[in-house]
């Protein structure tokens, strides 16, 4: 099934780790036996072999799906611990399965039973991130968001590998992060660690519609925020010292980068350059993607003031403040794409393509639309979005993908897509 995957050789270390923008020299040498600061008991002794893709790199650009693996529960996530060579896809109902060697195993990497009863495919909360740490074959630390009712809470979870590599130990859980959610929609819920290998949490504004509690404008709560933490600089994390608020006082909450977003329905970072995709679910009309460049910080994207590139105002709620007469547009960081809610009306974000087999689509962007399941790529240079096209025809022309749930990345650059209904997983290739 997996032609270039299942054919990947091993290869040195450190290319496998840049490819993912995984260990650099400040930990002051992990080796073999060095835990990288897991007091679990876990790490050491569970070392990835490094690999690179040996595949033969296919000229053209005319797109299809390569079929991975089937008999999936709602997947909508596919990543890779840095230097391995598995796919670890989640899935929305409290699961993560393994696809190694091109089959997925029959027994879960980690079940979390709190999430299965409370999430269903008939509202957006569940398992909904899943991040493993930059030295995660020296500690193995890796990272979960879910959504837990009694109250209604979006939730960051810390756990370790037991000693078998396929499967996680359950009862090393450490909650990291916990944030009071009123309802049931805009959770956001992907999570990444960074180039900088710091972990971002795309947060959603809190749900409803028209962002009733202003989250998106209110810098003291973390609803409709990037947020930013080191998870290696204190317990159960540390505020970097460049994150852009810290030190204003006024209460407002320094784990937050990038703030203003309604729903950050999947992000990425680009493999090759650490720019930031976001593609953020609209309210009234409008679709957007954002490119945030690396190393900039502090931008406001400026829900609930702005959809799009125009301004917002809530039919619902005319008097709100923070929204209609009172929007600048000028005063925002502005999307580089927008599509108009016309049959579509759901941005589900993707990744940049940055593998070696397809090289004459390396740079293409691809993301997609939850409600029509359209695919579109995009290439992105010098601050615009450049040769949209819509490629659904290509990639999907017997309409396999039924509910995209989401995209996914593996060590090597290779873009995949989760199709949520269909359970199962689906590489873009080139024929």
């Amino acid at each position: 099934m997996l032609d270039c995957t299942a054919s990947r050789l091993l290869f040195a270390s450190f290319l496998a780790l840049a490819a993912c923008g995984g260990d650099d020299d400040d930990d002051g040498g992990d080796n073999p036996g060095d835990d990288g600061g897991n007091t679990n008991g876990d790490g050491g002794g569970n070392n990835a072999d490094a690999a690179v893709n040996s595949c033969a790199p296919v000229s053209g650009t005319n797109l299809a799906l390569e079929p991975v693996a089937s008999g999936l529960d709602e997947p909508l996530l596919v990543v890779s611990p840095p230097g391995d060579t598995r796919l670890f896809v989640v899935e929305k109902l409290g699961k993560i399965r393994i696809i190694k060697n091109g089959q997925l195993l029959e027994t879960p990497f980690l079940d979390i039973p709190v999430v299965g009863s409370s999430a269903d495919s008939g509202n957006e909360q569940g398992l909904l991130g899943l991040a493993f740490h930059p030295r995660y074959s020296m500690n193995g630390r890796f990272y979960v968001f879910y959504t837990t009712g009694g109250p209604s809470r979006d939730v960051v979870i810390e756990f370790t590998v037991s000693d078998n590599p396929d499967v996680a130990n359950p009862d090393s859980d450490k909650l990291i992060l916990e944030v009071d959610d009123f309802a049931g929609n805009h959770n956001g819920g992907m999570i990444a660690f960074g180039p900088d290998d710091k972990l971002y949490i795309g947060m959603g504004d809190g749900g409803d519609g028209g962002d009733p509690r202003d989250s998106g404008q209110d810098r003291t709560g973390m609803l409709g925020d990037m947020l930013r933490i080191d998870v290696d600089g204190g317990d159960p994390y540390g505020i970097p010292d460049d994150n852009p608020l810290v030190g204003q006082g006024g209460g407002v909450r320094e784990e937050i980068w990038l703030s203003g977003l309604r729903n950050p329905w999947r992000w990425s970072f680009d493999m090759a350059n650490g720019d930031m995709y976001i593609g953020d679910v609209g309210q009234n009309a409008t679709e957007e993607i954002n490119v945030v460049p690396a190393g900039m910080k502090g931008l406001d994207r400026g829900w609930d003031q702005m959809e799009g590139d125009d301004c917002f105002a809530d039919p619902d709620s005319p008097d709100d403040p923070n929204t209609g007469d009172d929007c600048t547009p000028g005063q925002h960081f502005g999307p580089v794409y927008t599509y108009p809610h016309d049959g579509d009306r759901s941005v589900t974000g993707g990744f940049v393509y940055r593998g070696t087999c397809f090289p004459d689509i390396a740079g293409w962007y691809f993301f997609a639309d939850w409600e029509t399941g359209r695919v579109w790529k995009l290439e992105y240079s010098g601050g615009t979005a450049n040769n949209v096209q819509d490629v659904t025809d290509d990639l999907d022309p017997d309409d396999v993908l039924s509910g995209l749930g989401g995209f996914g990345q593996d060590i090597f650059g290779e873009v995949y897509i989760a199709s949520l209904f269909g359970g199962a997983v689906y590489r873009i290739v080139v024929e």
